[in-house]
């Protein structure tokens, strides 16, 4: 039986969307197949082996001396984890890691570069994928060059001046999006309607990134489709969000309020079916492997605009990625299964 390092928790603003992704993830896990072995990444990033159930996960009571066993990757090509004791370090050989991790340091490239570097399997997108969808800013270069339509929008640091910033959004235009470069689930993202409005926008986002990106607003919706795989690709329902007001923030993510998701999106099948076409091309635009959500707006036109790529996508079992998948025909346990089948193929392939 193979040994999956479920890795969840993390050193990020997202850390409490992990543990509910990843106690779905362990939930569903074949485990005729598959034994997990939980890795718990405090929200200070101190990594445990953890040892008890896995509902203390979901409610963030994880993290006790009882359950938790000190640990870290070795990178001497042993291929597993060093476990702390009192007799010194142990190791844990693992076949494959399944990082459940959200946001900054654990979706950037970071945790994917460490597993690569130790030899491990990992289950998902590789470190380059990574790190370039994090960026949203190189994720729309590499998708305009392949053809995608992408917002227009500008990218500044803390030493480019707030008049200047001002007169480069003039050129946009409002509504527009002010959006930390990298950070996930729309934290530090504001929707401004005028001048006024920017200078806390761009407070907001400099919270979480040290560079911030001015984007244009498009009219029209958000709809999204999960692909997964790497040689053959294999693409979900497309779905729609509809909002009342405002745009899909946070709090709207995780619970709903004013929002609603409809899978299959509203849309014609041909343009459906167009969308799916355009997702998998900026997948493999983007070196996207295992799986990824592709978010995208479609304009009252018809056209299609790239959003964001999102490597680690919401995996609770109300999440718009295994709805997705649920919608042709895959479940929760088979799309574990599959991530987890092609990463360990890919080690045969070497």
């Amino acid at each position: 039986m193979k040994k999956i390092a479920i890795i969840f928790g993390g050193c990020s603003p997202e850390y409490s969307v992990s543990l509910q992704s990843a106690y779905s993830v362990i939930s569903h896990i074949d485990r005729d197949r598959y034994e997990p072995v939980l890795v718990g990444v405090s929200s200070r990033g101190a990594w445990y082996l953890y040892k008890g159930q896995a509902e203390k996960i979901a409610s963030d009571t994880w993290c006790n001396e009882a359950d938790c066993t000190p640990a870290t990757v070795s990178l001497d090509g042993g291929h597993g984890l060093l476990l702390a004791g009192r007799e010194g370090w142990r190791e844990m050989a693992v076949d494959a890691a399944f990082p459940v991790l959200h946001g900054r340091n654990g979706e950037d490239g970071t945790v994917q570069g460490m597993f690569e570097l130790a030899g491990i399997p990992v289950v998902g997108c590789g470190l380059l994928a990574s790190a370039l969808c994090m960026d949203k800013d190189r994720a729309h270069k590499l998708a305009a060059a392949e053809g995608i339509r992408v917002p227009k929008s500008f990218v500044f640091g803390k030493g480019m001046g707030l008049e200047e910033v001002i007169g480069r959004a003039e050129g946009i235009g409002y509504p527009l999006f002010v959006k930390p470069v990298k950070a996930g689930s729309s934290y530090g993202v504001s929707k401004v309607y005028n001048a006024e409005g920017l200078p806390g926008a761009v407070e907001a986002a400099f919270a979480y990134d040290g560079k911030v990106i001015v984007e244009e607003g498009i009219a029209g919706f958000e709809v999204g489709c999960a692909v997964m795989g790497e040689d053959v690709l294999a693409a979900g329902e497309v779905d729609e969000i509809e909002l009342s007001d405002g745009f899909f923030d946070f709090e709207e993510k995780y619970t709903l309020k004013t929002s609603a998701i409809h899978v299959p999106a509203r849309i014609p099948r041909e343009k459906a079916e167009e969308i799916r076409q355009a997702a998998k091309r900026i997948y493999r635009a983007l070196d996207c492997r295992g799986f990824a959500r592709v978010d995208m707006f479609l304009e009252e036109t018809g056209e299609i605009v790239f959003n964001e790529v999102n490597t680690i996508p919401g995996f609770t079992s109300h999440s718009r990625f295994p709805n997705m998948m649920k919608a042709v025909g895959i479940s929760f346990t088979q799309m574990v299964s599959c991530a987890i089948e092609e990463a360990l193929g890919r080690e045969v392939k070497g």
